[in-house]
């Protein structure tokens, strides 16, 4: 009986601007974070092609994803009201899962680091 999870996942950085309003400075103001995205795929058995997904389609997802946010404000595209790495994480979910499309079984973890020691992360089926 197989009680473990395969998985697959990537990895990137991309530089993107924010605002917390309510906060002081330097946070309630325009600033920039250098973020690493991570996506981890993973379900219980591998696919026809014993993959848990074709890596290049998840690393171009995330690379689609990140063109979207480099050097932009995230507030311009992220829908959400403070752009907090939570929310980042559940819009870069949502931007993954709609360019992998459906795969049965499928997990998708998405983790946003701000700096080297903290993160925000979203975890759920495509």
């Amino acid at each position: 009986m197989n009680s473990g999870v395969y998985e697959t996942g990537t990895a990137l950085s991309v530089r993107a601007f924010h605002v917390m309003p309510g906060m002081p400075p330097p946070e309630g103001e325009r600033h920039s974070h250098d973020y690493r995205l991570e996506v981890v795929a993973s379900r219980d058995d591998l696919d026809e092609r014993g993959m848990v997904v074709d890596l290049d389609l998840l690393d171009g997802a995330l690379r689609n994803a990140a063109a979207q946010v480099a050097d932009a404000d995230l507030e311009d595209v992220v829908d959400a009201g403070a752009v907090t790495v939570e929310a980042f994480a559940r819009w870069l979910h949502g931007s993954l899962s709609a360019a992998l499309g459906v795969l049965p079984g499928l997990t998708l973890a998405v983790r946003i680091w701000e700096s080297p020691v903290a993160f925000g992360g979203y975890t759920g089926a495509p």
